[in-house]
C-alpha cells in the first residue's frame, strides 16, 4: 500500500467505532491519531491525557491547546507512576507497569462515558525495539490503529504535514523516567533534574534531546545534526555550570548522539 491508501484504511478502520478514547500525549504519533478520529468520528472521540512527574508540562500544555483548537473533547487524569508498586525501582518492564496502570484509568473514564473502545498511538516501527509497553496494550484490549494501518513514523510525519498539524516535524519524545538505567531508582527529585536539563539545552535552541541520569553523570544526547552546534567552548562551560547546580558533579556528551531506546542497549 502507499501512502494515501494506507490513510484511507486508518480512516476506514476509524470508521467502524462507535466510540473512542484515545490515549493523547501531545507527541506525534497520538496527535495524528487524534486528528484523524476526530474527523471520522467527530464528538464520539474523546482524548485522555495522564499528568504526572514523568511528563514535562511542556508537553501538557501543547496537548491541552491542540484540543482546545480543533474542538476535541479532552479529559486530564492524575497517573502518577512513582506510586505504583514496583516502578521506582525501575526494572526492565517499568513501561509495562506505567502502561497497566494508564490504560486501567482510561477502561475505567471509558466504562463510566460508554465509550466503547480504547487506542494508542504505537506505530508498525515501534515493533523493533524493546517495547513492553505494548504488553499492556494486548493484555487491556486496546486497539492500534496506526499500527494496524501499516504506518511508519515518516509517513505519519508526512500525513501531519498535509494536515497542518503543528507536530509534523517535533522531535521524538519518550516519558522522562527513559532517561535511567534500568535498576537506577527513580524518584520525584531526579525527574526534575531530567526535566530542568532538558529545558535548559531546549531553550538554547536544541530540537533533539536528551540528558541521560547516571548518578553524578549527566550524559547529553543530541542529533548528530545538532553536534557541531553544541562544540562550542562557551556553551559547553555553560550547560556544564548549570547542570552542576542541578546536582550533576559531571557533565557528559554521548559521541554516537541520540538514537530511540539507548537504554536498552544494556539489555
Amino acid at each position: 500500500m502507499d501512502l494515501h491508501e494506507k490513510f484511507e484504511l486508518l480512516k476506514k478502520n476509524l470508521s467502524a467505532l462507535d466510540s473512542l478514547c484515545i490515549a493523547f500525549s501531545g507527541g506525534v504519533d497520538s496527535t495524528f491519531l487524534l486528528k484523524a478520529a476526530h474527523d471520522v468520528l467527530g464528538d464520539k472521540v474523546l482524548a485522555v491525557t495522564a499528568r504526572s512527574f514523568s511528563y514535562p508540562e511542556r508537553e501538557f500544555k501543547e496537548a491541552v491547546e491542540f484540543t482546545k483548537k480543533h474542538g476535541i473533547l479532552h479529559e486530564v487524569i492524575l497517573s502518577e507512576e512513582l506510586d505504583v508498586e514496583g516502578f521506582s525501582d525501575n526494572p526492565a518492564n517499568r513501561c509495562y507497569l506505567c502502561k497497566n496502570e494508564l490504560f486501567e484509568k482510561i477502561d475505567k473514564i471509558a466504562k463510566e462515558k460508554g465509550i466503547a473502545y480504547i487506542a494508542e498511538g504505537s506505530n508498525i516501527d515501534d515493533l523493533g525495539d524493546y517495547r513492553p509497553g505494548l504488553t499492556a496494550v494486548s493484555e487491556h484490549k486496546v486497539l492500534s490503529p496506526l499500527r494496524e494501518a501499516q504506518l511508519t513514523k515518516e509517513e505519519i510525519r508526512s500525513l501531519s504535514k498535509e494536515l497542518d498539524l503543528p507536530t509534523w516535524n517535533k522531535p521524538a519524545f519518550a516519558c522522562l523516567s527513559s532517561r535511567f538505567p534500568y535498576g537506577q531508582k527513580i524518584t520525584k527529585e531526579k525527574l526534575e533534574m531530567v526535566d530542568k536539563a532538558e529545558q535548559f539545552l531546549l531553550d538554547h535552541g536544541f530540537r533533539q534531546v536528551r540528558v541521560r541520569h547516571h548518578g553524578d553523570i549527566a550524559r547529553i544526547e543530541i542529533s548528530q545534526a545538532e553536534m557541531e552546534k553544541f562544540l562550542n567552548l562557551e556553551l559547553m562551560k555553560e550547560v556544564g555550570g548549570y547542570f552542576k547546580t542541578l546536582g550533576f558533579p559531571y557533565t557528559a556528551l554521548d559521541l554516537k548522539g541520540y538514537r530511540t531506546g539507548s537504554m536498552n542497549e544494556t539489555l
